[in-house]
Formats: structure tokens, sequence, C-alpha cells
């Protein structure tokens, strides 16, 4: 093989890779990313394990909708406020890096608080209803035992939260939402940090990065890892596999 048709393929194959590569970015960027769920700060929807589809173009996009998060711009760009009950990945406020995912409690200008137990949306109360099964949770290494609710936003939404039985929050300050900031709470109400607490608090609108759509891959950790393809047989939870976000 002669030197010319030597580069002639390198170059080729040079061209092809950065073809898919910039295939993938902008996929990755702008229509699906897939994320891993490391914690349990979201069951029952979401388990330690699931490995979900996030939608990137639902509320626009901003910096935060690009690998490493550059900083080219300040707003968002398309922006379409997202709908309360949304399950949402961001960025934390805590360092602009980090990835959470919670649930959409609060909208720009409402104010939410609890009292005795219950959650209050503008002075009105979350319809609350008991689910009566035996659940545990995890949080972290430790399993506890929970009440299971499925939980009406005023908008409608239904969603399905749980809280430790043996204590929960009870009663917190009012939180009044800025202007083009949220407020999320995760469904695990009582193993999840979120806009409750101070170094996470209201999330602005440009650390959105995306919904939450669908389930394609699901692993129990405790019983096997990815990595022991032996043990696929006993931790794939094939019942998830395509479940929707809800």
């Amino acid at each position: 093989m002669n030197k010319k048709k030597l580069i002639n393929i390198i170059f080729e194959n040079i061209k092809t890779i950065t073809a898919a590569l910039i295939i993938a970015v902008f996929i990755r960027s702008l229509i699906f990313q897939p994320f891993y769920i490391p914690s349990s700060s979201m069951e029952p929807t979401l388990l330690v394990g699931d490995r979900i589809f996030v939608s990137k173009y639902t509320y626009g996009f901003s910096r935060h909708s690009f690998p490493f998060s550059p900083n080219v711009f300040a707003e968002r760009f398309n922006y379409e406020q997202p709908i309360q009950g949304d399950p949402v990945v961001f960025k934390t406020p805590e360092d602009n890096r980090t990835d959470f995912i919670k649930r959409l409690i609060g909208l720009p200008g409402d104010e939410i608080q609890f009292i005795e137990g219950d959650i209050f949306i503008n002075d009105q109360k979350i319809i609350r209803r008991k689910i009566e099964i035996d659940n545990v949770a995890r949080c972290g290494k430790v399993q506890f035992e929970v009440n299971t609710y499925e939980e009406t936003l005023p908008n409608g939404i239904k969603y399905i939260a749980i809280y430790n039985k043996k204590g929960t929050t009870q009663n917190t300050k009012k939180f009044k939402v800025p202007e083009n900031h949220f407020f999320f709470l995760g469904d695990n109400r009582d193993c999840s940090r979120d806009s409750r607490f101070n170094n996470i608090g209201y999330v602005n609108y440009v650390n959105l990065v995306g919904k939450a759509q669908i389930i394609f891959f699901s692993n129990d950790t405790i019983k096997g890892s990815l990595l022991k393809i032996w043990n696929l047989n006993d931790s794939f939870r094939i019942n998830r596999t395509f479940k929707k976000i809800k």
C-alpha cells in the first residue's frame, strides 16, 4: 500500500468518526439523553438502577443542554414552561454541574408549605389518597417502611409519593417561588435533597435539562451488578423496561 493511499484511508476514517461524533452530540444535546438513577429520592416512580431517556427539547435549550455546559449564552431559547407535576432533570444550583431529577411542585409565583404533614400550594391542600399496601423504600443502604399516597396537584396531575412511617416532615416555612424559578420535591419525601433545603433551593429555569420520559432498562443493584451478566436473570427488572415515567 503506497503512502498516498494510506493517508486517504486515514483521512476517510477521521471524517467518518467526526461525523458520528457530531451526530451523537446533536442527538444528546437537542433530542434525547440517557441518564442513570443512582439514588432512591424518586422512589417509587424511579428506582436505583433505572436507566431513562430524557427529552432535551421539551423546555427549550440553555447552556446546560450541551456537554460541559459551555457558557455561551445566559438565557433559554425556544422556552416552554414545564407543567406542574413533571419529572424534571436539572443542574443543581449547588454547583451548576450535578444532574438531579425531582418532581416539579411549585411554579414561579407559587407559595408552598408543609403544615401538619400536608402540602399546601397557594393555601390549597394537595389531595392525598392513601394506598393500603405494605411497602418499603430505600434510603442509601437503609430500608424503611413507608406510607404510600396518590397525590393530586391543583392542575389534576396525579403521581405516587411515599412518606416514612416512623416520622416525616410536618411543618416548614412558606416557600415563595421567585420569577423564572421552580420548586422541586422528590417522591420519596424523607430521602430527598430538594427545594426544601438551602443548598438546592429554588431552581432557575436556565438549569432545566429536560423531562424524564421513559425507562429503557432497569437492573436491581441489590441483587446484582450489571457487570455480572450471569446474575441478570435475577436482577433485570423486565417489568420496568420501556415504562413511561409519570
